[in-house]
């Protein structure tokens, strides 16, 4: 395949590879290859936020922690409104 290039970008690419220390040719190869391959290499299905936090969700018994309990469910319009107000 033989691609035409404008002055100015043969200019910038000759420019750029000099500066990494390699051939025109490998900074377009490898610059193809990261824009066409890292698309295709990540997986299509990543799962949900629940399937990466699954090990960290879960339930407690504040009986455990406090004799009568935390009572953490009571009242919680009245705790929200006054932490607001603090």
């Amino acid at each position: 395949m033989n691609i035409t290039l404008t002055s100015d970008l043969e200019r910038m690419l000759t420019e750029q590879a000099r500066k990494l220390g390699i051939t025109p040719e490998q900074l377009v190869v490898d610059s193809l290859k990261e824009r066409f391959t890292s698309a295709s290499a990540v997986p299509k299905t990543q799962g949900t936020l629940a399937d990466f936090l699954h090990e960290h969700i879960g339930v407690l018994d504040s009986r455990e922690y406090i004799p009568s309990g935390a009572c953490m469910s009571e009242d919680n319009g009245k705790k929200f409104a006054a932490g607001l107000l603090k």
